[in-house]
């Protein structure tokens, strides 16, 4: 019995580590890596993972090119497919992989190996100057266009005023007509006179 519990002590840590392995093997490594908003020391890693997969987070290795130091960085949070890396040095390559981390331990195989060159620090100003310059002109094609709009709000305005004031004076003009009409109209419908400039009275 002895001879039997240790002949199969061996077996089932060879079983776990198979398992293990198998695991590790179906969870499929991170895909489409690629890199952004890259500056003289820092750069933003982006990646995509199948479809399926159960993952709670990610483990993100940066080398330089020509270099054995590795830097490891491990991300928890899952609902973000990207991770920031500081503290580069300037017109240097690098090299990064990124592995995705499942739930019982194991990590999957690592991503294809994604080369990037950091710029120079010279490189960058000049690019955020030449996006400065273009933010300005954009600035100012929108305050022409809004000047633009107001003058024409303005116009319409003096235009509505233009015709309000013709119209009230029209409606001035008439009234002094219309008061001699009523007059005329109040004299005729008045008791009419005798021709010797007595009045008319009834017969009782």
């Amino acid at each position: 019995m002895k001879r039997f519990f240790l002949s199969t002590v061996p077996l089932l840590i060879l079983c776990c580590i198979g398992v293990s392995h198998v695991f590790a093997d179906s969870l499929a490594a991170p895909v489409n890596v690629t890199i952004k908003a890259l500056k003289s020391n820092s750069a933003v890693v982006t990646w995509d993972i199948p479809e399926g997969d159960l993952v709670i987070g990610f483990a993100i290795t940066q080398q330089k090119k020509d270099v054995r130091m590795l830097r490891f960085i491990q991300e928890v949070n899952t609902t973000t497919r990207s991770c920031a890396l500081w503290d580069l040095e300037e017109e240097t390559d690098y090299i990064v992989h990124v592995q995705s981390i499942s739930m019982s331990g194991p990590m999957s195989q690592h991503s294809e190996p994604l080369r990037f060159r950091t710029p120079k620090e010279s490189e960058t100003q000049a690019s955020k100057s030449k996006d400065e310059v273009t933010m300005e002109e954009v600035g100012a094609q929108l305050r022409a266009g809004e000047f633009i709009i107001i003058v024409v709000v303005l116009i319409m305005w003096a235009g509505v005023i233009a015709l309000f004031c013709r119209q009230y004076d029209i409606i001035k003009d008439n009234e002094p007509n219309t008061n001699k009409d009523k007059a005329k109209t109040s004299s005729e419908c008045s008791t009419p006179e005798h021709p010797t400039g007595g009045l008319l009275r009834s017969k009782v």
